[in-house]
């Protein structure tokens, strides 16, 4: 009975080491996967778009880069905004996803209000560098950014970060495009953190991720949007 105890253990044991080492191999390879920077190699400048051998797919709407940050990404549209959650830019299934426009904006971003989703990675990876924003003299201090949209570069918009706020994923008001009024007046009265020397634009972007993974709330950073 003693012998056949000890090898039941033992098995326990080996099948909790395998998943402990899978955790960690699971961990290591997403990590890997979102510090990818091969993409970096096709970003375009304000006069020319990307190269015609990047292959990034065909749902690549802009590219975006907040100054002296990790946010240095193209931008993806899908048909909806479950899409690009687990697919890379090069349409490739990654767990990082991508940095994506929702499906219910314009994609040369005419729009008042326009928002990006992104994974909140740790290491500042993706999203998770929005953290960052929470903080006053942060959001002072990296408050700049550029928006180049179009896979010819055509368009470039300048962004003033200017905003960063906690909210529910219930709260349509904050995550409709069609919403730029409430929006401005959730801003006033709930954002912890304003920086009002940033000159104001008719034209807001929104940069939002998750806070946790089992999490309803979001995290949001507002900019304004200069032609």
């Amino acid at each position: 009975m003693n012998i056949l105890y000890e090898k039941f253990m033992f098995l326990v044991f080996i099948v909790a080491l395998l998943i402990v080492i899978y955790g960690l191999y699971d961990t290591w390879f997403v990590y890997n996967k979102a510090k990818d920077n091969s993409y970096l190699m096709y970003k375009p400048t304000a006069a020319q778009g990307v190269p015609e051998t990047a292959p990034l797919t065909e749902d690549y709407v802009a590219w975006i880069t907040i100054d002296d940050t990790n946010i240095d990404y193209p931008v993806m549209q899908g048909e909806n905004n479950m899409q690009y959650l687990n697919i890379n830019p090069y349409g490739e299934y990654s767990l990082s996803g991508s940095i994506f426009l929702d499906s219910r904006n314009s994609a040369d971003f005419s729009d008042e209000y326009s928002i990006l989703y992104g994974h909140h990675m740790e290491y500042g990876k993706m999203f998770g560098a929005l953290d960052d924003f929470l903080g006053k003299e942060y959001l002072k201090n990296h408050s700049t950014g550029k928006l180049i949209v179009g896979r010819d570069g055509s368009q470039v918009y300048d962004l003033g970060i200017f905003a960063c706020m906690k909210v529910n994923v219930y709260d349509k008001k904050a995550l409709d495009p069609d919403s730029l009024e409430n929006v401005m007046k959730l801003i006033t009265e709930e954002a912890s953190n304003i920086n009002t020397s940033i000159d104001k634009s008719e034209s807001i972007l929104v940069l939002s991720t998750c806070i946790e993974p089992v999490s309803t709330n979001r995290l949001l950073v507002f900019c304004y949007v200069y032609e």
